[in-house]
């Protein structure tokens, strides 16, 4: 890989349209090429943000000979489909998070890109982020101490429309999939893999989860305490408490820009943690990074964590029979 690294886009959605705007924040990014399966919607991808090769089909763009990576920003059913056709074509991918459906979709996708030798990564764009980096830090360093307790939350209050893909289970509707891979992912981050995992949920009228929360205990005794929801509006914010003090991770989780770090007799630290661009061009770097590396996967981002995410996500899930149509 050169200097200049050209990426496709897969998908024109609202995903497609902040990673594009991210792609001008990354130094070395070139926007090649779009796909969709509607003509006019490449078009008007295309005219907005001015990218040159425009594909009519998803098939089409992962054989451009003009495109180095492909990012993959469809709904959460189409992830595992659309991420073989783009490493069965040769091309390294981002896949946009949730990085599947459920864990045998994301071995799936996992195996063929070890297969093929080609670079592949969920994006958690989350991980990347100056804050998030400066979370990880401090607990390096041993800022509050050995980690005990985590709690996380996000969620919102979307309008209900049954034709809406949040309500949609075959879409992957539903809060646990669309933003509670959010706190899931950072309990993975800081905790590691759950050895027992409880969870309640309430599940609308479409048959997707509105709401959930849920409980995991960690090999040491640590314990996450976690909630997601699309039905209302919660803090979106995490707490990680240590033996010797805490950090707070400011709303919302999924791009926060300030930290606070209280300990016992020293007060509180606010922590400023800004970004440039619109955070999506942090996840760009890294692939990018990774792929002039040589790399096939992100050591901040691996694959094996990806799959044991998807694992956790769908023990969460299990007692509460919620099934995809896809998993059927």
């Amino acid at each position: 890989m050169g200097d200049k690294i050209r990426w496709g886009i897969l998908g024109t959605g609202t995903i497609a349209r902040k990673f594009a705007i991210g792609l001008k924040a990354a130094p070395g990014a070139e926007l090649a090429a779009v796909g969709s399966r509607i003509h006019a919607t490449a078009d008007q991808f295309g005219d907005t943000f001015d990218v040159p090769r425009r594909h009519t089909s998803y098939e089409a763009l992962a054989s451009d000979p003009e495109v180095d990576v492909i990012y993959v920003s469809t709904p959460h059913s189409l992830h595992k489909a659309n991420t073989l056709l783009c490493l069965n074509a040769g091309k390294p991918v981002l896949c946009e998070k949730p990085f599947a459906i459920n864990a045998a979709e994301a071995e799936a996708m996992i195996n063929l890109a070890r297969q093929k030798g080609l670079f592949l990564m969920e994006a958690m764009w989350t991980r990347f982020l100056p804050a998030v980096i400066k979370v990880r830090q401090l607990i390096a360093d041993g800022a509050v101490g050995e980690i005990r307790m985590l709690m996380a939350d996000l969620g919102f209050r979307a309008e209900f429309d049954p034709n809406h893909r949040l309500f949609d289970p075959a879409l992957g509707g539903g809060a646990l999939l669309d933003v509670g891979i959010y706190p899931v992912s950072f309990a993975s981050m800081i905790l590691g893999t759950p050895v027992q995992v409880t969870s309640l949920a309430h599940l609308g009228s479409t048959g997707v989860d509105e709401q959930s929360a849920m409980l995991l205990r960690y090999s040491q005794g640590q314990l996450a305490v976690l909630a997601t929801a699309v039905r209302i509006d919660i803090p979106s914010e995490a707490m990680i408490m240590g033996a010797e003090g805490r950090i707070r991770v400011h709303a919302p989780i999924y791009c926060p820009l300030r930290l606070t770090l209280s300990r016992p007799e020293q007060g509180d630290e606010v922590i400023d943690a800004p970004m440039e661009g619109n955070g999506y061009n942090y996840q760009a770097v890294e692939v990018m990074n990774c792929l002039r590396a040589g790399k096939l996967e992100s050591e901040i981002m691996p694959l094996d964590e990806t799959l044991a995410i998807m694992k956790t996500m769908d023990q969460i899930r299990a007692p509460w029979g919620l099934k995809y149509p896809t998993e059927e």
